[in-house]
Formats: C-alpha cells, sequence, structure tokens
C-alpha cells in the first residue's frame, strides 16, 4: 500500500497534473482579480465589456501556453502527427477559424461594438453581445415596418465581417438623412408649401442640427469628407401630376420611424389650416374618348330593294 502511495506521489505524470492544475487555477485567480479591482472601475460600458472579453481570451491563451510547456516533452514524438491532424482539422473547421479571425477583427477593428445598429449578410439589429464566433443582434424590421424590434434574436458568424459589408447606423456619426416627400396639387401657394415643410423640419428635427454638425466636423478632421448641410432643407421638382417637395433632415438614427410620425402630424395640420391654399394632391388617370365608328352591313341572301 505504501510503496502504491509513493509510487503515485512521485510519479512525474502526477505532478505535471498537480502544477498544471496549480497553474491554472492561479491564472484565472489573477485574471478575475483584474476583473473585480480594476475593470469595475472603467465608466463606459463598451470598454469595460471589451476589457473583460479581452481578458478571457487572454486567460485561454496562457492555458494552452501552459498546457504546452509542462507536457512539451510528451509532445515531441508525436509532432508530425499533429502536424498532419491540424492540417486537416483548420481544412474542416476554416469557417470557425475565419469566425475566430472575424472576432478580433471586430474588436480592434472597430468595426462596430455593443449597443450599435448594424446591418450583417442582410440582417438588420441592434448588437447585443460579440462572442469569440458569432455576434447576437437584437433584429429589427422584417415583417415590422420602420426600425423596430421583431422580437427575434439572431446569431451571426463573425466571418461575415470579410465576405458581406458591414453597415454601421451607429458609428462615428450616430444621425441619419431622411426625407418626407409630399404632393401638391398645381395651383397651390407654393411658397407657403415651402414655409409649412420648413417649419416643420426646423420644429420637430431643428436641435440636432447643431449637435450633428459638430459630428460631422469630427468625421472631417479623421476622414476626407465634404462639408454636409445638416440644416433641415426643401427641394422642389415637378412632375405630370404634381409638384413635389421634399422635406430632408437629420435624425438620430433610433427615432426615424417616431421622427417621420411627428413630421407627417405637423405638417398635415398646418396644410389643414391654409384652408385650401395649399392642397394635396393624388394620381389622376385621364380617358381618352374612341372616335366614332361607322358600320355598314350587307345582306347578300335579299337583293337590294329600289
Amino acid at each position: 500500500m505504501d510503496e502504491t502511495l509513493n509510487d503515485i506521489l512521485y510519479n512525474p505524470v502526477v505532478g505535471k497534473v498537480v502544477f498544471l492544475a496549480l497553474g491554472i487555477g492561479i491564472i484565472w485567480f489573477i485574471i478575475r482579480l483584474i476583473q473585480r479591482n480594476l475593470f469595475s472601475k472603467i465608466k463606459q460600458n463598451d470598454n469595460r465589456y471589451r476589457a473583460r472579453k479581452f481578458s478571457h481570451f487572454l486567460g485561454y491563451v496562457l492555458t494552452i501556453i501552459l498546457i504546452t510547456i509542462v507536457f512539451s516533452d510528451k509532445l515531441g514524438g508525436v509532432t508530425v502527427a499533429f502536424g498532419v491532424a491540424g492540417a486537416g482539422i483548420a481544412f474542416a473547421l476554416q469557417e470557425v477559424i475565419a469566425s475566430f479571425a472575424g472576432w478580433l477583427a471586430i474588436m480592434f477593428g472597430g468595426f462596430y461594438k455593443t449597443g450599435d445598429r448594424v446591418q450583417l449578410g442582410g440582417i438588420r439589429g441592434d448588437v447585443m453581445d460579440i462572442g469569440v464566433l458569432r455576434t447576437t443582434l437584437m433584429e429589427t424590421g422584417q415583417w415590422v415596418d420602420g426600425d423596430l424590434y421583431n422580437g427575434r434574436i439572431v446569431l451571426i458568424a463573425n466571418s461575415f465581417v470579410f465576405k458581406e459589408p458591414v453597415f454601421n447606423y451607429s458609428g462615428d456619426f450616430p444621425f441619419l438623412w431622411d426625407e418626407v416627400k409630399i404632393p401638391v396639387q398645381y395651383g397651390s401657394d407654393y411658397d407657403k408649401a415651402k414655409q409649412i415643410l420648413l417649419k416643420a423640419g426646423l420644429a420637430i428635427a431643428g436641435g440636432l442640427s447643431d449637435e450633428s454638425h459638430e459630428r460631422w466636423m469630427e468625421l472631417q478632421r479623421k476622414y476626407r469628407l465634404e462639408d454636409a448641410q445638416t440644416d433641415p432643407m426643401v427641394s422642389i421638382i415637378a412632375n405630370d401630376n404634381w409638384v413635389e417637395f421634399t422635406l430632408r433632415y437629420v435624425v438620430d438614427y433610433k427615432r426615424r420611424r417616431a421622427t417621420k410620425t411627428d413630421m407627417f402630424t405637423f405638417i398635415l395640420k398646418e396644410v389643414d389650416a391654409t384652408n385650401g391654399e395649399v392642397k394635396f394632391a393624388s394620381a389622376t388617370f385621364q380617358l381618352v374618348e374612341p372616335s366614332d365608328l361607322n358600320v355598314h352591313i350587307r345582306n347578300r341572301d335579299f337583293p337590294q330593294q329600289n
């Protein structure tokens, strides 16, 4: 019994396993300690989230390195086998590897962060979580009109950042340009119609003009961009049926539908208050009357009478 116990205690493999367990415990204890005492002091949620994700990734890497160091003498004889197997595994798991590379690109390349509204692989929604292999979105749109949640949670592989365009609605510039189109009858007071739309734009979205212009100037200092008008503006075109007025304005990316509702409500009330000076137009169709047709019928069975 004593000899068996001594063999177990002095077995090199047992010693390495114990050392490995202690090493892994120390690594994760230090990481938890840093997360609790250091990361908790980070004020911004995005930075704190990234720090936690990176610390977990670092813990996994250190654990793998420790395992490799402890059992390095046991791995020498199977190096070639591991090389061949690794090539096969890399081919079989190429999507997983691409997703992991996509995660690194997302975390350190600034594609998007948690809380951003993005479109990935044709799916639009708000980023809930960025995992090592997948990004989790709360989906918007689809059978729900506008930019409203539909309740579906979508998991998208991180490898999509290398395959398709990434649309970020709230990155460096958390505003969008939107438009309201109003058809007005010919003969209406066009100047008053333009004033109504400008008044609606200033009343509903005018408060974002200065803030959005400051953010746009920051983009100009960072990228090569031309100056853009963030104040509400109205453009006019005439077609066969009506005069079309277009109100262009800046809106918060999360309030696009609500802002458009307020715009139309304001405009409808103002147009009604003009007592017919400004009238909405609708599509009209004109039916062209056909020309008269003269039909002559001749009866071949009976002779004509004089």
